[in-house]
């Protein structure tokens, strides 16, 4: 029989596996989401991609600031969900929620734990050069991404690969994995095993300092720092190009072979040069600009070799 589920999710992350839930059938007794939040120049109220994705199909949507009351709990009590699947949905489970549905709740999470638990799997994996990544079916439970896992996707990491492209990869193989754990747990064949205490590694949330380049640093490692904040928050550099300093993000890199002070703009295409080795510049984007070409903005800030970034 199909399962009654509630879902948890907010981001565009969660949207594909909330939309596979509903087409494998299975009952969604309610959806929680996190609230509206100001969004544009007019700051009005905009809800969550889940929300809006849930309300197309008309199913009941909740919005709780907290999930520690008691009118919280009995609400959730109420659905007499068998199952409650959860994708980053942004707000902690208390155990009296993770205990309430009769098979559990099932996070999907964007790496192979125990590798890269906690906030921000997939700026991390890439920021710190692994060749792979994926994502996982786990059984919750109150330590922070630490429950059994029941199943595992792996995916490749290419080498100029950024964080937003591998978020895009990661999401229908997430949601089809979700299903495919759905369909097994449905059997009454779902299987779990203990993460191993080895290889534990916490994926902590993106800092503003961390994200600011230092070319002093090597080139291999503020590429895969480029490309691990890319597109967002965005990696930048905070430099005087003319009207004062401004802070300048940069969104794509190629990793070159020329070398020089670091900082220095070696040649007109864009290559500046690092501690060790040197980054060509593809992509990049001015304060209160649209992303542009790197070509684009040198002519238009007239930046020649010689001038420091």
């Amino acid at each position: 029989m199909p399962l009654k589920v509630v879902f948890m999710g907010t981001p565009d992350f969660a949207v594909p596996t909330l939309a596979e839930i509903v087409g494998g059938g299975h009952e969604v007794a309610a959806v929680y989401t996190r609230a509206p939040a100001p969004a544009g120049r007019g700051m009005a109220l905009k809800p969550s991609p889940v929300q809006a994705l849930a309300e197309r199909f008309g199913l009941p949507v909740l919005t709780p600031r907290s999930l520690r009351t008691e009118e919280a709990e009995a609400t959730f009590r109420r659905h007499g969900a068998d199952v409650a699947v959860v994708v980053a949905y942004g707000m902690i489970l208390p155990p009296a929620i993770l205990d309430a549905p009769a098979l559990g709740c099932l996070n999907l999470h964007a790496s192979l734990l125990p590798r890269w638990r906690g906030a921000a799997p997939i700026q991390r994996a890439v920021m710190a050069g692994d060749p792979e990544t994926g994502v996982a079916v786990m059984r919750m439970e109150p330590g922070l991404d630490t429950g059994p896992v029941a199943m595992l996707e792996r995916l490749a990491i290419g080498p100029d690969m950024t964080a937003g492209e591998l978020h895009d990869r990661l999401m229908p193989l997430g949601a089809d994995l979700m299903a495919r754990a759905l369909g097994a747990l449905e059997r009454g064949n779902l299987g779990f095993r203990p993460q191993p205490e080895a290889g534990v590694v916490y994926a902590r949330k993106i800092t503003n300092e961390e994200a600011r380049l230092d070319w002093s640093e090597p080139a291999d490692l503020l590429h895969d720092r480029i490309r691990g904040l890319a597109p967002f928050p965005g990696a930048f550099v905070l430099a005087d190009l003319g009207r004062g300093p401004e802070r300048l993000k940069v969104l794509r890199a190629r990793r070159a072979e020329a070398a020089g002070e670091p900082g220095v703009l070696l040649d007109p295409e864009g290559t500046v040069a690092c501690g060790r080795g040197s980054l060509r510049l593809v992509t990049v984007q001015p304060a209160g600009k649209a992303a542009m070409p790197v070509g684009e903005f040198l002519r238009g800030r007239r930046l020649a070799p010689g001038a420091r970034l």
